[in-house]
């Protein structure tokens, strides 16, 4: 059955829902494990989708974010602002304030933003803003913009969060090298993988972690990058091979400086719909020692984004 758009918003025709009634993974996230990147959308009576928006999702509430917490067997969230709220961060504001202390936000933000404002969110437990490159999603922001953003919350100890695809790095590296703060970089920057894993492209992003040891990088989403799948439905435990090398190779590399989240609810996939539980069970293909799982899932979520109980 198709789930709601609430208050006066039409779903995007086609639109694909997140997944009901997940599994329960076969895989046991370590004790603390952290969702580092996920969203709520609306729902759209409450929190109203933004005028500017690209999409239109179905309404996906902070109640059912954290049902979904609980049944894969996550202690807490980062809540990722969704770009169909643009830099109304009301939801996932209330998100983070409803978590009892057990999620942290990543907000979107404009250059108007007051210091007190931005004091708020802070209170609220935004710990980062997210910079989007990925030009079918957002309107341009120029660069003066981001780069004074950047050194204002870098006073509050945030970070910055980018997310861009693979073929624009080159054209954003003096930018991003430039940041005056961590820096975590969305899915790998989006790699992608039918090219070979140690071509000029992966190569690009694995020196732009190398040279820079102030940038970490989310392993997450191998649903948006996979092309030959198989796909994480129908109980496969084997789900999206061609991007396990990829993810393995960053894992395996920057212990200390990688992410994991299960992207719900997936906004804009277009192929199919994954079951987050089997997504969960993806994580041992990548991250391969119970030392390696424990870094992704709990000490280096904690480290960013609860500093103070580290």
């Amino acid at each position: 059955m198709s789930k709601p758009t609430s208050g006066d918003f039409t779903k995007t025709a086609g639109w694909l829902d997140w997944y009901t009634g997940p599994s329960k993974p076969k895989f046991q996230l370590p004790a603390g494990a952290v969702d580092a990147h996920c969203h709520v959308f609306g729902p759209g009576a409450e929190f109203p989708y933004a005028p500017e928006r690209k999409y239109t999702p179905c309404d996906a509430s902070k109640h059912e974010l954290y049902a979904l917490r609980d049944h894969l067997g996550f202690a807490r969230n980062v809540v990722v602002q969704a770009t169909c709220h643009g830099a109304d961060n009301r939801a996932m504001v209330d998100a983070c304030l409803s978590s009892g202390g057990k999620a942290r936000g990543v907000a979107t933000v404009k250059r108007s933003i007051s210091d007190a404002e931005l004091q708020a969110l802070h209170d609220a437990g935004v710990r980062g803003v997210r910079f989007n490159f990925v030009k079918r999603l957002v309107d341009f922001t120029p660069k003066d913009e981001l780069m004074e953003i950047a050194g204002r919350i870098s006073k509050l100890g945030w970070h910055v969060v980018i997310y861009f695809e693979a073929v624009d790095l080159p054209e954003l590296w003096d930018f991003f090298t430039a940041l005056p703060t961590t820096v975590v970089v969305d899915h790998m920057g989006r790699p992608d993988v039918s090219k070979p894993i140690d071509g000029p492209e992966f190569e690009l992003f694995l020196k732009f972690m190398r040279e820079h040891p102030n940038v970490w990088s989310k392993v997450s989403c191998p649903e948006r990058l996979s092309v030959t799948g198989p796909k994480a439905l129908n109980g496969e435990q084997a789900a999206y091979q061609d991007v396990v090398p990829f993810a393995r190779r960053v894992v395996e590399e920057f212990p200390d400086r990688v992410l994991w989240g299960t992207d719900w609810p997936h906004p804009n996939l277009k192929d199919h719909m994954p079951d987050d539980g089997l997504l969960v069970d993806f994580i041992p293909q990548i991250a391969t020692t119970p030392e390696l799982q424990r870094k992704l899932l709990v000490d280096n979520p904690m480290k960013l984004y609860w500093p103070e109980e580290v």
